[in-house]
C-alpha cells in the first residue's frame, strides 16, 4: 500500500472507532472492561494541587485495584494518569520505606482528609467503597505530562495524593 492509503486507513480505523463501530465487531470481553468504580479526588503534581481527577476503577484481583484516570467525564477526554491501589500487606513487605514514601500514599490518610468523593453509588455503597479502600495503598503515574501539553513529553510523574504524610515505618 503506498503511504497516503495508508495513512486514510488509518483514520478511517479511527474514525470508526471513535463512531462506535468497528470492523470487526466483537462481544469478547477486554481488559478494558469494568472500570465502573468513579472516583473524585485531585492530586499534587510538583507541589501543586491539580484536578480533581476522574478515576474508573476496577478490581483486577482481591490485592490489586486498578484505575484509569481523567480529567472530565467527556467521552474523548485523554486518559493522563493510571493508579494502582494495592493491598497495604502487600505494599508493607514489599516496597522498601524510602520507595513507598517518594512514589506511594496511604488511602486511609487520603479519604481521611474529605477530599475523595465516591460517585455513581448510593451513599451505603460509596462508603463500603471508600472503607476497602482505605485498607490499599496508592500509586499514581501521570502519562501525559505537562498536562496541558499537546502531546505527552515522555517523562512519566508520579503524583502524591492530597495531605500525603510519609511513614516512619
Amino acid at each position: 500500500m503506498r503511504p497516503k492509503t495508508l495513512w486514510l486507513l488509518g483514520w478511517l480505523v479511527l474514525w470508526l472507532a471513535m463512531a462506535g463501530a468497528s470492523p470487526a465487531q466483537n462481544d469478547k470481553p477486554t481488559p478494558a472492561d469494568g472500570h465502573t468504580i468513579h472516583v473524585l479526588a485531585p492530586h499534587m503534581i510538583d507541589g501543586k494541587v491539580m484536578g480533581p481527577y476522574h478515576h474508573y476503577c476496577k478490581a483486577v484481583s482481591t490485592e490489586v485495584l486498578e484505575c484509569l484516570i481523567y480529567e472530565s467525564t467527556e467521552p474523548n477526554a485523554l486518559l493522563k494518569q493510571v493508579e494502582y491501589f494495592v493491598a497495604k500487606s502487600v505494599t508493607r513487605p514489599n516496597v522498601p520505606l524510602a520507595t513507598w514514601n517518594k512514589f506511594y500514599h496511604d488511602h486511609a490518610v487520603e479519604i481521611a482528609t474529605g477530599r475523595v468523593q465516591v460517585l455513581d453509588q448510593s451513599p451505603e455503597d460509596a462508603k463500603k467503597t471508600a472503607e476497602a479502600a482505605a485498607q490499599t495503598d496508592g500509586i499514581i503515574f501521570q502519562l501525559w505530562w505537562p498536562d496541558d501539553a499537546k502531546a505527552p513529553s515522555g517523562e512519566v510523574k508520579h503524583p502524591q495524593s492530597v495531605g500525603h504524610k510519609p511513614r516512619t515505618e
